[in-house]
């Protein structure tokens, strides 16, 4: 007697694993977010100060 192979994965295994990879997903999205936090970025050392007032006045 053989026993019948089950090609079709239950409801409840396919939700788990589901669910698994979205746990995966999300962990890997907030450890990324992390990393970045902690490169530092170049910044400009001077501000700009730009004089528009003239500009605005010949409109």
């Amino acid at each position: 007697m053989q026993l019948k192979y089950n090609r079709q994965p239950s409801l409840g295994s396919s939700i788990l694993r589901w669910l698994i990879k979205l746990f995966i997903a999300i962990l890997v999205f907030i450890f990324s977010i992390f990393l970045i936090e902690k490169i530092k970025f170049p910044s400009p050392q001077k501000k700009y100060d730009i004089d528009i007032t003239n500009d605005i006045k010949k409109l």
